[in-house]
């Protein structure tokens, strides 16, 4: 990957008002995002979903300054980049709808490891919530997993010394930019994660924590994982949130029991009672329910059974099948849809990481 596509990805991250979906219609209609920022306004107003005033020249030239001052920041603290695109990005990720564009990292992280769950939980963790995570994480030493979580206090940064500590990786995911580490207390833990996991971040590297960012973040907790296991939690929180979240990514959501009087079993219980986490008691039951006592991949099973097609996905992968690889117009033709549906369908399959873009508008199966 050369410098100028890192900058102009970073650039397309700062257009005012250019969310997910707007982004992912540029990119299907430019071989590379350079064309795109070089473009006159007049032709990109002709791309249908996207507003010419989102994307005027003064915009673009002022995003391209902004990635710059990002790229050399990104140069001073050793972090680096994956666009949605490119064949590394988390496979898991790009089936949710609302991943981010552009993830920045630093460590050594493979994206698409075999197993991995995210284990989040209470900041207040109790003595039983940390045996609770320790068992976990110790029973999950000899199946290759991955663990996830948000390098907060309590819960999460004891999922993450476990797992070093059981020579795990391990990955932080924050909420805030990767210059600087928050709570600074847990700094030190980071650095070690960074020799096979590392830290994660949607957000510049300069960015500070804020309140509003801390949900966002826990979307990418849920969206990387094939489960997600909560330890202790209130009846409110962060963790519940990630439940809810990794539930609407049909992922697998597990809890733990706990005393019925503790305030921070309140959030398992009601998981488990509303049936919208499965129990477990010990690390054994994840390893049955997510079968990962047997040879068969998890990770391959959610992507055959779990990704839902509407009509005109579904014709248009009928389509895809038939050839190792069509252009926009054929495909249409094909399928009997107009480009703009064709265009809009592709995407979206494109995210759920069942089709991949070429050069020249051209699209093929992800086998």
């Amino acid at each position: 990957m050369n410098f100028t596509t890192i900058h102009h990805q970073i650039a397309l991250t700062f257009l005012s008002g250019i969310g997910s979906r707007r982004a992912r219609i540029i990119v299907s209609h430019f071989n590379d995002l350079e064309a795109f920022f070089a473009e006159k306004r007049l032709n990109l107003a002709k791309i249908p979903g996207v507003p010419a005033d989102f994307v005027s020249q003064k915009l673009r030239l002022n995003a391209l300054i902004q990635a710059d001052k990002v790229i050399q920041e990104l140069e001073r603290i050793g972090a680096k980049t994956v666009f949605f695109t490119e064949k590394n990005y988390p496979r898991r990720l790009k089936q949710c709808a609302d991943a981010p564009l552009l993830l920045y990292s630093k460590g050594n992280i493979d994206w698409n490891p075999p197993k991995l769950i995210s284990v989040v939980g209470t900041r207040h963790a109790t003595d039983y919530g940390k045996a609770l995570t320790q068992e976990l994480i110790e029973g999950l030493s000899g199946h290759d997993v991955t663990v996830v979580s948000g390098m907060a206090y309590g819960i999460d940064i004891c999922a993450h010394q476990e797992a070093l500590k059981f020579h795990l990786p391990t990955w932080g995911v924050l909420g805030h930019g990767l210059a600087k580490m928050y709570p600074s207390e847990h700094r030190k833990i980071a650095e070690r994660m960074l020799e096979t996991g590392g830290i994660i971040s949607e957000f510049i590297p300069s960015q500070k924590p804020e309140p509003a960012h801390f949900p966002m973040r826990n979307r990418i907790v849920a969206g990387l994982s094939d489960a997600t296991i909560v330890i202790e939690s209130g009846e409110k929180g962060g963790s519940l949130i990630t439940a809810n979240l990794a539930a609407d990514y049909n992922r697998d959501v597990f809890a733990y029991p706990g005393d019925i009087t503790r305030p921070f079993s309140k959030g398992c219980l009601n998981l488990i009672q509303k049936n919208q986490a499965m129990l477990i008691r010990h690390s054994s039951d994840l390893v049955e329910l997510m079968n990962w006592q047997t040879n068969e991949s998890k990770e391959d099973r959610q992507r055959t059974l779990f990704v839902d097609l509407n009509q005109r996905e579904e014709k248009i992968m009928s389509v895809l099948r038939s050839k190792p690889e069509l252009n926009l117009d054929t495909i249409g033709y094909l399928s009997s849809l107009t480009i703009s549906e064709v265009t809009c369908d592709l995407l979206n399959l494109e995210f759920k990481g069942l089709v991949r873009s070429l050069p020249g508008r051209r699209f093929q199966l992800i086998h």
